[in-house]
């Protein structure tokens, strides 16, 4: 199972009761956090789930909603008696961005590592067993979308290993998906594995517009975290203007990429009430929320895929 909790809603600016942009994964006692906008390790304080377990921050863009948390984050890890390596990926421009941070907090008991991804490049990222995969997206600045899929694995048929006289000790490395050599003879693991199954997907869209590519990237995902920042195709012209989405370009995107589930966030300061306008997503895309900092959403595999 994967945890998954919105630390920060808003976009531009916080607002009362609202932290700006970050995401936080919690996956079999590690973490990965996704953005660190102003008001992060205060929502990761009040989520109480610990700060010495984070080991991958993702980074879309270096708009100061979606960074200004991370020199006092990163200080706050090394107050935490953090040792172990942090690693830092984000698009063109991260690497200097780090490099001026770290004038700040020049004496971290830790490592750090900054992958910057470049526009034209094919990433794709491992952690544990989470495939992590990024795209360009459409914004003010170098921006990136960011999607995770866990493999599930083939059940292993129990029948099939003892016709074969397959020695128990054995199991563990076809289970895997390895080939074992017994004898004489050498195992495939598909002789013993069931068909390929379904995992666990979900994506995390902010800070564009809503442009084809990114339809193909959240195909099928379990959930969409996606920005609404603007509450209404009334605040097109804004949208265009400021490269952001309303909640019906959303929707929309949703629909169309065949998603599970869509959670708005990265909200304009001018929405003080972003319930009251889930109507406008709902019309277009029926599994369509409100994000809520701090609410978790658990994922598991599920026996239909």
């Amino acid at each position: 199972m994967i945890e998954l909790a919105l630390l920060g809603i808003g976009g531009g600016m916080p607002m009362p009761g609202r932290y700006l942009s970050s995401l936080l994964i919690n996956y079999k006692g590690r973490k990965i956090l996704l953005d660190c906008g102003e008001g992060t390790q205060v929502s990761m304080r009040e989520f109480s789930r610990g700060f010495k377990t984070l080991d991958l921050i993702l980074i879309t863009h270096t708009h100061g909603d979606h960074i200004n948390g991370l020199v006092g984050l990163l200080a706050t890890l090394g107050n935490s008696e953090r040792k172990d390596k942090v690693t830092i990926i984000g698009p063109e421009g991260i690497t200097k961005v780090m490099e001026a941070f770290k004038i700040l907090i020049p004496y971290l008991p830790y490592p750090i590592e900054v992958i910057e991804v470049k526009e034209n490049q094919d990433f794709s990222y491992r952690f544990m067993d989470i495939n992590i995969e990024a795209i360009y997206v459409e914004h003010s600045s170098p921006c990136m979308a960011y999607n995770f899929f866990i493999a599930r694995r083939r059940e292993f048929i129990r029948e099939k290993a003892e016709e074969l006289n397959i020695p128990k000790e054995m199991w563990g490395l076809l289970q895997k998906g390895d080939k074992v050599n017994i004898v004489d003879r050498i195992v495939d693991s598909n002789l013993v594995l069931g068909p390929e199954r379904g995992g666990i997907k979900f994506s995390y869209v902010t800070d564009t517009r809503p442009i084809e590519k990114i339809k193909d990237f959240i195909k099928d995902s379990d959930v969409f975290f996606c920005e609404g920042t603007y509450e209404s195709v009334d605040k097109l012209d804004k949208a265009l203007k400021n490269y952001h989405m309303t909640f019906e370009e959303a929707a929309t995107l949703a629909k169309e990429g065949e998603v599970e589930k869509l959670v708005l966030t990265h909200f304009s300061p001018s929405i003080i009430n972003p319930e009251g306008f889930i109507e406008n997503a709902k019309n277009i895309f029926e599994n369509s929320f409100i994000g809520k900092e701090r609410e978790v959403i658990s994922l598991k595999f599920s026996e239909d895929k």
